[in-house]
């Protein structure tokens, strides 16, 4: 199964919060009653490894939001530098993928600049798409000119996609 490399990792959730205070809090209670009672220790060691594993934990998470920030600031830059070298470009937010076919996907896009909304086809990519997904694209001059109605159905060929980046 492929993970959405859109969606930005979660740090802290709720359950790992209240998991976390809780074996911080057991630890405390444990530690004061193995001083008092020796013969309570071994509770203690079993809340400092329940401890440790939760350390491991809060490590990965915080450890993949990282990588997924380094890698999301690459993409982009990338992006930015496409769009100063490229002649005519704009990016599209995918907001949903909606039927997914062998040749492409429908699929509900913003432009971004103009704040519109409408559905579209897309000719398949080398990569999956993702809702969330920013495409940065050369606009097909054939379908949006100026003064002209927006077409109902917006058509983008994958040779006009330059590059994607997360949604920020």
């Amino acid at each position: 199964m492929q993970v959405n490399p859109v969606l930005k990792p979660q740090v802290a959730t709720p359950a790992l919060i209240v998991t976390s205070v809780v074996t911080l809090s057991l630890a405390v209670v444990f530690a004061a009653m193995a001083l008092a009672f020796p013969a309570t220790g071994w509770v203690l060691v079993a809340v400092v490894a329940a401890g440790l594993i939760l350390s491991f934990v809060w490590y990965r998470r915080i450890h993949d939001n990282r990588v997924w920030k380094t890698a999301s600031h690459a993409q982009w830059q990338v992006l930015e530098s496409l769009k100063t070298t490229a002649v005519t470009t704009t990016e599209v937010t995918v907001l949903s993928v909606d039927s997914p076919q062998p040749t492409g996907a429908w699929i509900t896009i913003r432009w971004n600049r103009f704040d519109y909304i409408q559905p579209a086809w897309i000719e398949a990519l080398s990569e999956p798409i993702w809702p969330g997904s920013v495409l940065l694209i050369r606009p097909d001059p054939e379908q949006v000119r100026p003064g002209t109605p927006w077409p109902p159905t917006y058509s983008i060929a994958a040779d006009h996609v330059l590059t994607w980046a997360p949604q920020l």
